[in-house]
């Protein structure tokens, strides 16, 4: 089976479908996924192992044969715990072929080949029965289908053909339950990554196009890491609220519901940010807790992970509340997502009936187009202000600009500064829209006119990487032709900026593991170290994060240092990287 794989190509600025055969190396993307992460994730590891114990152990003091399902089996390290634990057997389930290859390596290393089975099948397609994948029903349900919307890998319609087909009535599973928690607040910072703010330009005001002011903005979760937003950069207008919860030993539903919860505003302020998280309990009596809470609300730190984060929402409208005003947050969910709206607190006094809100959808295109720190970028009124600045400094009344970013906002900007054309940018009265690319440019288009002024942030809709952005290079290069003798080109140079640093819990994201809980999971450190040499981690900021193969260390005394070296190939649109350690 042949499949298409998006390759972002910075030479051309192009998203390019790339049909790859059977034999793609597909360790290529294990490598890169968090598979690592979760097995260096001591906490959910432990709480999974007592859970389990505790499972079997309930199954065995009925007199029953012990026998497993495991959906999702990834490194097959759940099923090694339950046969462990004392199962009998074990039916391990794992669709993706590299890994259920893998787990069948580890399995075998670890001596369970006699007692677990990998099934290379999505569940919904395993078969019970004498000539089936499985022999008889299971019953003890174990799965880690989650992510950090908690339903956003399908655990829901996974959960649901088990119980119709996979396993027995009154089963126990492993997690037990699933709850999810919300919290209303206001949060200037966060609701900048979900609509373009008004702004200043020379002391006229800016405004958004009122479809885009007025978009309920997409429904996609923002998933971040909580824990590094400051509690004084929001403000909770209501308490932390339990929204719902899955039983996952009884029969689970599919099927799109919604959940509320009312409560009296805490203090006065503008509705427009959820956060939520969810935790797990391992087994009915609720004692043994994995949490995703951010570490704020705890007393003490808590271990970071970065497989499972924290969930930020936005409401398809801002709202003013006041202070005592009774409120409803309602989540709604279908099979694989979640999203939250807000209504005044009626309901219970009987004066409307209200059906379950309808799923935000983008009418504007913008969110559709932009991501969150996208938004976040073009609000920020300090990065703004310095364009402003450096554009006013250049643009004079015959100035010929031409724009090269992708939706952004610097050729409305030369526009308000005076300059005599504006071209490729928004819509806006003064202001041409140029729907090519860049070397497809011809004095024609400029009425015969030179570029004064090239322009770009640079942004490209299509750069994963920092210096991806050095598609405006090519740019600048392909528009020659068209530029003046003294034409100003802004920016007119790049800096990349590398530091060798010590993280305290990010690199496990990368890093072997060797043993994990005592189990020997080194095929899946070997599969992954002999496929990727350097890894790198995009955060929710302009930067990148890049893993050694190796970890090393310096005395502290000067005599390690690191040593950064580049290739540029214009051939193939890339930049190689190369991290050495040289010895001093």
């Amino acid at each position: 089976m042949k499949t298409f794989c998006g390759r972002a190509n910075p030479a051309t600025g192009a998203l390019d479908w790339v049909e790859e055969s059977e034999e793609y190396d597909y360790h290529q993307e294990i490598a890169r996924s968090c598979y690592a992460d979760m097995l260096h994730d001591h906490d959910r590891n432990e709480k999974y192992y007592q859970g389990i114990r505790a499972a079997v152990s309930r199954v065995k003091a009925r007199g029953e044969k012990v026998i497993v399902l495991d959906i999702g089996t990834g490194t097959g390290l759940l099923s090694m715990m339950a046969v462990t634990a004392g199962a009998d057997y074990c039916y391990a389930v794992e669709v993706f072929k590299p890994m259920a290859d893998a787990a069948f390596r580890i399995v075998k290393k670890n001596g369970f080949s006699d007692k677990i089975k990998i099934i290379n099948k999505h569940s919904t397609e395993v078969t019970v029965g004498l000539d089936g994948d499985m022999q008889t029903r299971a019953n003890v349900l174990v799965t880690e289908l989650f992510d950090t919307e908690l339903i956003g890998e399908g655990a829901l319609p996974s959960y649901e053909h088990a119980h119709l087909n996979l396993v027995q009535a009154g089963c126990e599973a492993v997690p037990h339950r699933a709850t999810v928690y919300a919290q209303l607040v206001e949060s200037e910072q966060l609701w900048s990554w979900a609509q373009l703010q008004p702004m200043e330009v020379d002391g006229r005001k800016l405004l958004p196009p009122p479809a885009v002011s007025h978009c309920a903005g997409a429904h996609s979760v923002c998933d971040i890491q909580l824990s590094q937003v400051p509690p004084h950069h929001f403000t909770p207008l209501g308490p932390l609220c339990t929204m719902f919860s899955v039983d996952f030993s009884k029969p689970v539903s599919s099927a799109p519901q919604s959940h509320s919860s009312s409560f009296p505003a805490q203090s006065s302020g503008r509705a427009q940010v959820v956060l939520s998280w969810w935790d797990i309990d391992m087994d009915p009596s609720g004692s043994i807790v994995c949490s995703m809470a951010p570490s704020w609300t705890y007393p003490d730190p808590q271990s970071w992970r970065d497989h499972w984060m924290q969930s930020v929402y936005f409401l398809p409208v801002e709202r003013r509340v006041a202070e005592g005003e009774e409120l409803s947050l309602t989540v709604s969910h279908d099979d694989y997502s979640l999203w939250y709206s807000l209504q005044p607190d009626r309901v219970s006094k009987g004066c409307f009936i209200r059906a379950p809100p309808c799923r935000p959808c983008c009418v504007c295109q913008a969110h559709l187009v932009w991501t969150r720190t996208r938004f976040g970028e073009l609000n920020d009124r300090q990065r703004t202000q310095s364009y402003v600045r450096a554009l006013r400094s250049v643009i004079k009344p015959d100035s010929v600009c031409v724009g090269v970013s992708d939706g952004s906002l610097l050729p409305i900007f030369a526009h308000m500064l005076g300059a005599k054309k504006v071209l490729n940018a928004n819509s806006m009265r003064g202001v041409q829209i140029l729907g090519i690319r860049p070397d497809q440019l011809s004095s024609t288009d400029l009425a015969g006119e030179q570029i004064s002024v090239l322009i770009g942030e640079p942004y490209f809709s299509t750069s994963l990487l920092p210096w991806h952005s050095l598609y405006f290079w090519y740019c600048r290069t392909a528009l020659a032709r068209l530029l003046t003798p003294n034409a100003t080109i802004l920016p007119c140079s790049a800096t990349l900026c590398m530091v060798a640093v010590e993280f305290q819990d990010l690199w496990r994201i990368r890093a072997p593991c060797g043993t994990c809980e005592g189990f020997d999971v080194g095929p899946m450190d070997e599969m992954v170290q002999v496929r990727i040499h350097l890894f790198q981690y995009e955060l929710k900021l302009p930067l990148s994060v890049y893993f050694f193969r190796s970890p090393w260390e310096s005395s502290g005394d000067g005599r390690a240092s690191v040593s950064y070296s580049f290739t540029f190939e214009p051939s193939i649109g890339d930049i190689k990287m190369d991290f050495t350690v040289a010895s001093q």
